[in-house]
């Protein structure tokens, strides 16, 4: 997507199935794991992550947000995620969302790679879309992974917590045989 300046990297259902690299292995989380080392998007094992999630998203995002907060990341979220974030117990620092109107706001922490990974949930509004793509833009101009499926930051999540976890490096025939 950082090839196509200009463009939203929210990835419809058409666009999912499609992709610069493969990860394959014998568990979903190892196989998306290693597609996201390849295409270097995997996030480090510790650092700054932006939350800015939909309404509609909160309650199955806290899990998530919990996870990163329990492994030593900062939280950063825009105001209604910020709110959610801290009334669930969690440290979050509140950074402005709507742009042109004090900083820091999100593109701030994107541009000065302050943030080592964001997490958007595309709602519906006008002046939401209009947000969110900025985000988005933003953080793919700058190389920094931007997740927009809590299914994806889960998988992430999951993968900077098993440090033990462990990948299988085969042929492709003897994936497809069985083989070893």
């Amino acid at each position: 997507m950082s090839k196509l300046t200009g463009v939203d990297t929210y990835l419809g259902p058409e666009m999912k199935s499609t992709g610069e690299v493969m990860g394959i292995d014998y568990s979903y989380e190892a196989a998306l794991t290693k597609a996201l080392l390849a295409a270097g998007l995997m996030l480090p094992s510790e650092g700054g992550i932006l939350f800015s999630i939909a309404d509609r998203d909160k309650a199955e995002a806290i899990p998530i947000i919990k996870g990163f907060h329990s492994i030593g990341y900062k939280l950063y979220a825009t105001e209604g995620t910020a709110a959610t974030i801290e009334s669930n117990g969690m440290t979050v620092q509140l950074i402005g969302k709507k742009l042109g109107k004090g900083h820091p706001n999100v593109l701030d922490l994107v541009n000065e790679g302050i943030v080592n990974g964001v997490v958007n949930t595309v709602t519906g509004g006008r002046v939401s879309l209009q947000d969110g793509f900025d985000i988005r833009r933003a953080a793919t101009e700058k190389r920094i992974p931007c997740f927009t499926s809590l299914d994806t930051a889960r998988v992430v999540l999951k993968a900077l917590s098993n440090v033990n976890q462990v990948y299988n490096v085969k042929t492709m025939p003897e994936y497809l045989t069985g083989t070893d």
